[in-house]
Formats: C-alpha cells, structure tokens, sequence
C-alpha cells in the first residue's frame, strides 16, 4: 500500500489525508465531523475584505471603534495582526478542511468575506467569515488561486497595516494546515509532519518558509505541532498570551528536536524531508 505522502501531482490531497487517517486508526467522518463546526449564515458584516484591502483605513478605523483602550501604533499593529490571524484561521482553514473532506471547496473570496461587529454574535467568535454563495473547485484550482490571493492580500497587511512577515505568512500557513491541526494529537507525528510540511510547499509562497511542523512532546506524548517562526503579538494585548505555536517557544522547541534526533537510529524522518 502506498504511503500517505506518495504521489506528486494536484488532485491527490484528499486522498493523502484520508491515507493518514487510516494508518492513524482515525475515523474520517468523525475527524471532519469535530474540526467542521456548523456556521451561522445570518451573520451581518461591517465590510467586506476587498474594500479593506482597496481601504486599509477602514480596518484602522474600525480598530479604534471596537478597541478604544488601544493605545499607540504598536499595540494597533498587534490587534490587526491578530485579526489577520483570524482571517487565516477561520475562512482559510475551514475552506482547507472542506477541501480534504471533499477534494472540492469554495475559493476565499474577498467580495464574500466580511469583517463582522466586535461580540457578534458571541464575545470571542470569530470576527472574519465568508458568506455563502462561492462555488466549489478542485483542488489544483485551489491551490493555485489560493497561492496567489493570499500573496496578494500580503501587501496591503504588511505596507500599510504594518503586520510583519513572520505573522502573516505563519498565520496563513496556520489556516493551510487546518487538516493536519485537527488531528495534531490523534494522527501519527511523523508521518504528519512530513505530509503537512509538503501540503504548505504546494502554495510556493512563503507560508512554509514560515512554520516547521515539528514532533513535540506534551505530557509525556509525542505529538505533531506547527512551530511558527513568527508571532502573531497577542501577548501584547489586553488579556492576551502566547499561542501554543508561537515562534518564542521556536528555540527550545527545534533545541530538544535536535537532541531526539541524534538519538534516533539513521534513516528516520527528518524535518525538512
């Protein structure tokens, strides 16, 4: 039986995964079932992210609306950041999710995806989603149109909302590999690291210049994570903190991966392979 990362061509991602899964004992419709939460469709938005990429000061703005204790331009850098983190991780990911789960799934358009009031519907939801409507395709076309959409939206979030390279591109890479966090403690962490690593160099762009998917241990159990070189400054608000995956845990973290490696017999998995 082939391995979960054979093969090289488009068109082949759901099957990968599904691959992985099994090796893993994972149940597929119960996987997709638990990372794929319903969304509400009623949901109002402020504006849409094509008029926030044409306008970025209508996110500026919006930012001292909802977050009048921000104070200084370092602390609005933070909080756009974190919502760009959002963006990643609430449109793109759950459209990576659907993409496996289906080998189809609607594009992120940003016609259709709107930034929604602070506390709706519930204080801590999501503040990005995408409304319905985007039709599905398959998954070269996502790959590709993807690739360029998110490299496109780079530019305004770094040159004039001031989010840095390592925050953008580790929070997309974040959303990307939606499907491979969703069982980062359940799969097997080698071969999940390796599929992962090769899923985000499928984009060629900088997302997987940005995140290593590193083995972890976590009480005693090897796990898979997504190690971001960069930080998305949460910790720099108000009830912020670290993320699990956030860059300042990058040194020790690759430090102890190091030192399991040379324990290791030779041909075992190495990061980057």
């Amino acid at each position: 039986m082939a391995g979960p990362d054979s093969g090289s061509h488009h068109g082949l991602w759901a099957e990968r995964f599904d691959r992985l899964l099994q090796a893993s004992g994972l149940e597929r419709a119960a996987v997709f079932a638990q990372a794929l939460q319903p969304q509400a469709f009623d949901r109002r938005g402020l504006f849409s992210l094509a008029q926030c990429l044409e306008q970025p000061s209508l996110l500026i703005d919006q930012m001292g609306i909802d977050y009048p204790h921000l104070f200084g331009a370092r602390a609005l850098r933070a909080q756009i950041s974190v919502l760009q983190q959002d963006l990643a991780l609430n449109v793109i990911g759950p459209l990576s999710l659907r993409l496996f789960r289906d080998g189809r799934a609607p594009l992120p358009e940003p016609q259709r995806i709107f930034l929604a009031p602070a506390g709706e519907p519930m204080e801590g939801a999501s503040r990005w989603f995408q409304a319905p409507g985007v039709a599905d395709v398959d998954e070269a076309t996502f790959v590709e149109t993807v690739a360029k959409r998110t490299l496109e939206w780079y530019l305004p979030f770094r040159q004039i909302l001031g989010v840095s390279p390592g925050a953008y591109w580790s929070s997309i890479g974040l959303g990307l590999g939606a499907p491979f966090s969703a069982v980062w403690n359940l799969a097997e962490p080698d071969a999940l690291c390796s599929l992962a690593q090769r899923w985000l160099e499928e984009f060629r762009n900088d997302a997987n210049q940005f995140i290593d998917w590193i083995p972890a241990e976590f009480g005693g159990q090897t796990t898979a994570i997504p190690q971001r070189k960069g930080c998305c400054l949460k910790y720099l608000l108000p009830d912020g903190g670290y993320c699990g995956t956030c860059g300042v845990y990058r040194k020790e973290r690759m430090a102890a991966l190091r030192r399991q490696q040379q324990l290791q017999p030779p041909g075992q998995w190495q990061p980057g392979q």
